[in-house]
């Protein structure tokens, strides 16, 4: 065989090598920062309208709840306990009282609410409204427009155990979440929603 023949061969199986090579690294940093870093999410439900429809896309922060607590408004997606897949309280309470404590077991279902309570904290729900150690909550994200009965009227205030998140959507009305199946430990925090980005009518920070 040629000389010149033989060393494009050995050009061209170099060059091969080294696409498959830069392939399997970008692969593998996609891979890495879906993982560790931020995550796409899209909306399954009406639940956080008027904030999110279905079937938007968001990117999630895998990072920063690693290092920091959540703060109340944050727009978070997370494993509910268990008890979200049949909308069952992980305590016995009246209709009147938000569940005050989770199953202990959690669901494989991945769910996107906004932080209202933090732990330690006093909970109530009135006319639609969440009130925090008996003060009215500024809420202008939620949607007033929903009709909603029992869920927006728990009177009785829980206390939101150690470690905990109390979970709801803006759309009040439409939104299996705290209410019904208590508080979120904190290890079972994925990341906070940081931004839209599909459609691109409405791309931008959350």
């Amino acid at each position: 065989m040629p000389v010149a023949s033989k060393k494009k061969e050995q050009s061209a199986a170099g060059s091969l090598i080294e696409l498959v090579t830069i392939v399997a690294v970008a692969l593998g940093l996609a891979l890495g920062i879906q993982a560790f870093l931020v995550k796409p999410f899209r909306i399954p439900s009406e639940s956080m309208v008027p904030t999110l429809s279905v079937g938007q896309r968001v990117l999630v922060n895998r990072v920063s709840q690693r290092f920091t607590d959540p703060d109340r408004g944050d727009v978070t997606v997370f494993k509910p306990p268990k008890g979200a897949d049949d909308s069952v309280c992980g305590a016995r309470r009246p209709a009147t009282m938000p569940c005050p404590r989770p199953t202990k077991q959690r669901s494989d279902t991945n769910f996107i609410k906004r932080v209202v309570g933090l732990p330690g904290e006093r909970l109530k729900v009135v006319n639609n409204r969440v009130y925090i150690n008996g003060r009215k909550q500024d809420e202008p994200f939620i949607n007033k427009g929903t009709p909603c009965e029992q869920l927006c009227n728990m009177p009785r205030e829980i206390t939101i155990p150690k470690d905990h998140y109390f979970m709801m959507g803006d759309n009040r009305g439409e939104s299996a979440d705290s209410r019904e199946w208590g508080p979120v430990p904190k290890k079972w925090l994925i990341g906070q929603a940081f931004i839209t980005y599909w459609p691109p009518k409405k791309v931008g920070p959350l």
